[in-house]
């Protein structure tokens, strides 16, 4: 969620030629005409207490019907699984980390309770198999998955029902192993209407096409980086996280496959740059719930997904979140983590496979 002081101004989409020239590193794409980034902005600090609330349609945690085949988010070979502990640092990461912010503390953009009337967070509605699909309009067709998509009617909204963010709406169908995600979702007649929408084969590393955008202005799934509490509840985060940073510049870092910026100063990351916790963090002092996100952070890192307040993960609402645990990771700052040269990851610039 975003304060509307905070709101950044969507920019015009534009389709992208695939080229290697203009590149400013291995495993990025030329710059790009912005285009609408629909993700996570500043908000302010969740309350200091959990106030449960319903959870959404079906939930984060409602579970597949048991014939149903289990639905990972990505293969284990996905990028957003990799294991970066042991890679490179990139040789601008110092001038990269100070551009997002080396005095900025992270804050986890998602918790239980509500802010403004809504829950905290992006929220995840799982449907069940057979879910009716409904038409979906959109402002940038031309770099959207066309609908039907199998939205309902109650689909939870990020920002809630009458939210002027964001809006994203991810809808995760465990039976056919598929999110649709989209960005800027109202209701429209019997369907919806929406910015820009993307619809992702959870089984498949295939990418989105060079120069699409997705819900998120990289071209990425956002469910795939959401801090999940049931992971959490498990003991352990096994992908990378979602995170949204002030400014990012021209062109795209594998896996993204958008860029939403005209600004060409090289000490600014890339959509989908891939940063890290450094390993000389002490973690031990934390609390549970924020330990655990903070070892994803050392063993999977962040992907910059977006633009917004620099250092906000993202996350999926739940009334079980202790949000001063979550608070916690308040006391790390940006100097805390370092830029990682994850091209030696990429096996196709088409593919999110992992050599």
């Amino acid at each position: 969620m975003v304060r509307p002081s905070a709101r950044r101004a969507t920019a015009v989409a534009a389709l992208l030629a695939l080229c290697a020239a203009g590149c400013s590193e291995p495993g990025t794409a030329p710059p790009a005409a912005p285009a609408p980034t629909g993700g996570a902005g500043a908000t302010a600090a969740p309350p200091a207490g959990p106030s449960p609330v319903p959870a959404a349609r079906a939930g984060l945690g409602g579970k597949p019907s048991p014939s149903a085949r289990p639905c990972t988010v990505f293969p284990a070979d996905n990028v957003w699984h990799a294991d970066v502990a042991r890679l490179p640092v990139h040789p601008r990461s110092a001038a990269m980390i100070g551009a997002i912010g080396g005095g900025a503390t992270v804050h986890a953009d998602f918790g239980s309770g509500r802010w403004e009337g809504a829950p905290i967070g992006i929220p995840v509605t799982v449907v069940p198999a057979g879910q009716r699909r409904v038409p979906v309009t959109f402002g940038y067709a031309d770099e959207s998955d066309p609908g039907p998509y199998p939205v309902p009617p109650d689909a939870a909204v990020e920002g809630g029902p009458d939210g002027t963010g964001d809006r994203h709406v991810i809808v995760w169908d465990r039976a056919a192993c598929r999110a649709y995600e989209l960005f800027d979702a109202h209701r429209s007649g019997a369907g919806w209407r929406a910015g820009s929408g993307a619809v992702f084969d959870l089984r498949s590393n295939t990418l989105r096409r060079a120069g699409w955008t997705s819900a998120d202005a990289a071209g990425l799934s956002i469910l795939a980086g959401l801090v999940r509490y049931d992971e959490v509840a498990a003991g352990r985060i096994d992908h990378a996280l979602r995170v949204t940073v002030p400014r990012t510049r021209t062109g795209w870092t594998w896996p993204a496959t958008h860029s939403a910026s005209s600004a060409t100063d090289p000490a600014l990351p890339q959509l989908g740059q891939r940063l890290r916790l450094k390993r000389s963090v002490d973690l031990s002092r934390l609390p549970r719930q924020a330990r655990i996100v903070a070892e994803a952070m050392q063993r999977y890192g962040l992907i910059v997904a977006d633009h917004g307040s620099a250092w906000f993960l993202s996350g999926a609402p739940d009334p079980r979140w202790d949000n001063d645990a979550l608070h916690a990771l308040g006391g790390l700052h940006g100097s805390d983590f370092e830029v990682v040269d994850a091209a030696g990851l990429m096996v196709s610039a088409g593919s999110g496979a992992t050599g």
